[in-house]
């Protein structure tokens, strides 16, 4: 409804209905008053008549009284005379005067013709013989009368009457207000249950006792109705003068806001939401309406700088852009959309998208769908558009709300990704596949072993490892070593059928997962692919250059199938065929102690290092005891363990070679040489006649900056260097000779002592005794536990420490289980003896000095 109908609506419809509420209201209020100021006034008029009759009563008695004093004493003569100024005064005119003698009413002046006639018959014997005067009204031959009795004698009375004419009685009313008054016999009616309207009665005083009598007063209502029409006259008057208002107001209105307003939106409608450019509305006759033509043009402003900054945007971007309404008709395509699919847009809008993508109806059904869900995210998906060449774009569909949140049609957004999607596939060959042999690499192979071997009800891994392939780097060059690479690729999948999975793993290692094979078919197999490879020649320039293979194998049968643990297995295995030869192939057995250990080999490297971080590395101590006599010290070589959180201590055979493998005996060592100073530190009452050994490993032997951690460590503890002895290897000696060399200089300035441990194991010479700066020698317990049987190991023995005599270093002999091995030592003239009959290894934390120690404190 227009704003111009709602406002005449509101006129005729409140307003004016208001005014007639009030109005009625108004009037209901005038007659409510007119009524009150009505019975108020009868109220009043009625008390008024009834005082005066009461006076004209007590007037009549008080004339009577006048009269009858004289009558009594006047002569026959003088009362004529009485009755002659009786007819000349005005009183006769009304008032009537008679005597009651004995019963017989006489006029007082006979002679008067225009004697009223009146007759008091019956008169009863009080008014006959009463002493006392009386007063009231009596009717007669239906004329009312006010009669006045006072005796003057005995059975003689003067009686004044006045006669209660119409025009008498009408002077006790007002006029105008009072109508009729009329005397009547009986007693008073009872109005309320017999209602006269505008009646009203007064119960007079009558002279006869059981004859009452009452007046009827009648009311007029001519001037109550001529005050209730100036009333409504003044209602009437006030509804037409706000009637008159409000259509001025309206027309004021209509004139200065209405149609100014109609015009304003007349503007509105004409503006067209698709024109490059927009006039600027123009509000009159009112200020909002100025303003709020003013707020419009500025909106509209904002809108356009918004419509030409969206345009020039859709414009520009490299995405194709469509535009549909809500029958999946295109609306709008922007420049890209119509280079990318070869249209004008002029041909395309109102058209279908599956016609303009040159699709499926699928697409539409698609639109309907996500414009039905009025998802909030957009849809997301991938079309392949067919043309001169095939192009992959990726489509994004979004909804288009209203003000109202009412889809009203959608977006489509196409990327060309074509570059994008060969580029993943590029790069997902690259991740998944070798370069080289095109084979999967490692990720891919241990991605696809786990769905490989799902439902087989056997998987086997073989894992092979080229042999002399690094001469073939070396010699020829890498690009030598690819060829050979791919060469050994083609080799090995010419053996396969459908059933196997082969994969590069790194280097010049292949991975081959089979399913369902008997261990018989996979050794056949794996034996046909290690002849097949060794048959590949690679011939550049003058070198032809062969390499071999290595096959490690390891099954496992459902359900107890551990893809990643096979391939775990079959490494292992690996490097036990290799240590059989070339061209070997090698089962992994479980039961076997040497493949376990290398099994567990990582496990127990990360635990080490998790000791290593928890300080969670135990110190043990194994006694060396002296064999010669003279005063010896007393020495003992640190042995390292680690508890296992349920409190079993792990001997060093379990973890070492782990630690060695990993590169992180280095840590270790240094782990050892803090706890032993430490302790070492707290125990000051040893330090006299106590050396303790602690174990070097060849990692940590010259590597860099241990030697450097030795001296920090000894600074801070503050012990003396002739209580360390440090023991090595002299495999490790050999392997980091020089830098050895200058680590074992270095710290025998300072006054540490060295040990060769295990000597005579190895192959190395007695030249190296000469070069290595040792103070003991420590018998390889290969020599020593048969010493006391087998003669060769005697002799074996005895030159050692002959040899180590004349070059002044003390010999240890390790192994020493039993007493004959100690009489034998002895006889030899070894120094030092250290085994299971000297001392088995206990906790550091428990060691306690000898008695001579102790006695030598309490001194």
């Amino acid at each position: 409804m227009h704003i111009g109908k709602k406002l005449l609506v509101f006129v005729v419809g409140f307003c004016m209905s208001a005014m007639i509420a009030v109005s009625y209201c108004l009037s209901m209020w005038f007659d409510h008053s007119v009524e009150s100021l009505k019975l108020s006034t009868l109220n009043t008029e009625l008390v008024s008549i009834e005082s005066q009759f009461d006076k004209d009563i007590v007037q009549l008695a008080l004339l009577a009284n006048i009269y009858a004093v004289p009558l009594s004493e006047l002569s026959p003569f003088k009362r004529v005379s009485l009755d002659e100024a009786w007819r000349a005064s005005r009183i006769s005119e009304h008032l009537s005067l008679f005597y009651l003698d004995d019963g017989l009413l006489t006029p007082f002046s006979p002679l008067y013709d225009d004697v009223m006639s009146f007759d008091l018959k019956p008169i009863t014997a009080y008014l006959l013989h009463g002493t006392s005067p009386h007063s009231g009204v009596y009717m007669d031959k239906g004329i009312g009368y006010i009669v006045s009795v006072v005796p003057i004698e005995p059975d003689k009375s003067v009686i004044m009457v006045r006669r209660m004419t119409a025009e008498y009685l009408s002077s006790y009313g007002l006029q105008g207000i009072v109508s009729r008054m009329t005397i009547v016999d009986g007693a008073a009616p009872d109005l309320q249950a017999n209602p006269i309207r505008n009646t009203y009665v007064l119960e007079l005083p009558s002279l006869i006792y059981d004859k009452p009598v009452h007046l009827e007063v009648t009311f007029s209502d001519k001037t109550f109705n001529q005050v209730q029409l100036t009333y409504d006259l003044v209602s009437i008057g006030i509804v037409c003068a706000g009637i008159l208002i409000l259509i001025a107001g309206y027309i004021w209105l209509n004139l200065g806001f209405i149609r100014p307003f109609h015009r304003l939106m007349t503007q509105l409608e004409e503006i067209d939401p698709t024109a490059k450019t927009y006039t600027p509305l123009i509000g009159a006759s009112c200020s909002e309406l100025v303003v709020m033509a003013d707020r419009i043009n500025s909106l509209l402003a904002k809108i356009f700088q918004l419509k030409e900054r969206s345009k020039t945007t859709l414009e520009s971007i490299a995405e194709a852009v469509i535009f549909t309404d809500i029958e999946a008709r295109v609306v709008y395509l922007n420049p890209q959309a119509e280079r990318l699919l070869g249209v004008k847009s002029t041909a395309v809008i109102g058209g279908s998208v599956d016609v303009l993508l040159k699709t499926d109806k699928s697409i539409n059904e698609d639109l309907f769908k996500f414009m039905a869900s009025r998802a909030q995210d957009p849809l997301l998906s991938k079309l392949t558009l067919q043309g001169e060449s095939t192009r992959i774009m990726e489509r994004s569909i979004s909804n288009l709300l209203n003000h109202k949140q009412r889809v009203t049609g959608t977006v489509i957004l196409l990327r060309d990704i074509t570059q994008e999607e060969l580029l993943k596939r590029k790069l997902h060959q690259r991740a998944n596949f070798d370069p080289i042999t095109s084979l999967l690499n490692r990720r891919a192979f241990e991605e696809r072993l786990a769905a490989f071997s799902l439902g087989a009800q056997s998987v086997a891994i073989c894992y092979f490892d080229l042999e002399q392939f690094k001469l073939i780097n070396d010699s020829c060059g890498h690009s030598a070593g690819d060829r050979m690479l791919a060469m050994v690729a083609r080799a090995m999948q010419s053996c396969l059928t459908q059933d196997e999975m082969l994969a590069r793993l790194g280097g010049d290692e292949f991975g081959l997962a089979i399913r369902d094979h008997s261990a018989l078919e996979v050794a056949q197999l794996a034996k046909r692919m290690v002849a097949s490879v060794s048959m590949q020649v690679l011939r550049d320039n003058a070198c032809h250059c062969k390499v071999g293979v290595s096959a490690g194998i390891a099954i496992a049968r459902a359900p107890y199938i551990s893809a990643k643990e096979l391939l775990k297995d079959a490494d292992i295995a690996c490097l036990a065929a290799k240590s059989k030869g070339s061209n070997q192939v090698h089962f992994y057995d479980d039961k076997d102690k040497d493949l376990t250990c290398q099994r567990n080999a990582p496990m127990w490297a990360v635990r080490i290092a998790q000791a290593l971080e928890h300080n969670e590395l135990l110190l043990y101590y194994q006694p060396i005891k002296g064999m010669g006599s003279g005063k010896h010290r007393q020495r003992m070589e640190i042995l390292l363990r680690i508890q296992e959180p349920s409190g079993r201590i792990l001997a060093p055979a379990q973890f070492i070679a782990a630690a060695e493998r990993f590169k992180l005996m280095n840590d270790v060592d240094k782990e050892v040489i803090r706890k032993t100073f430490l302790w070492l530190s707290l125990h000051e009452e040893i330090w006299e006649d106590h050396c303790i050994s602690i174990n070097l490993s060849g990692n940590s032997l010259g590597a860099e900056g241990m030697a450097d951690y030795i001296i920090q460590q000894f600074e801070r503890f503050a012990i003396p260097s002739e209580c360390i002895c440090f023991e090595i290897t002299e495999t490790s000696a050999i392997q980091n000779r020089n830098r050895a060399m200058d680590m074992l200089a270095y710290l025998r300035k300072l006054g540490f002592s060295f040990a060769l441990d295990d000597f005579g194991s190895g192959f190395a010479s007695y030249g190296y005794l000469k070069e290595l700066p040792v103070d003991y020698v420590k018998i390889d317990g290969c020599f020593v536990k048969n010493l006391a049987t087998n003669a060769k190991d005697y002799a074996i023995v005895k030159s050692i420490h002959d040899v180590c005599v004349v070059m002044g270093i003390e010999t240890v002999a390790e192994f020493v289980e039993n007493q004959d091995i100690i009489d034998k030592l002895q006889e030899i003239g070894i120094n030092y003896a250290q085994g299971y009959a000297i001392g088995r290894p206990q906790p550091l934390s428990s060691y306690r000095p000898s008695a001579a120690v102790s006695q030598r404190l309490t001194a």
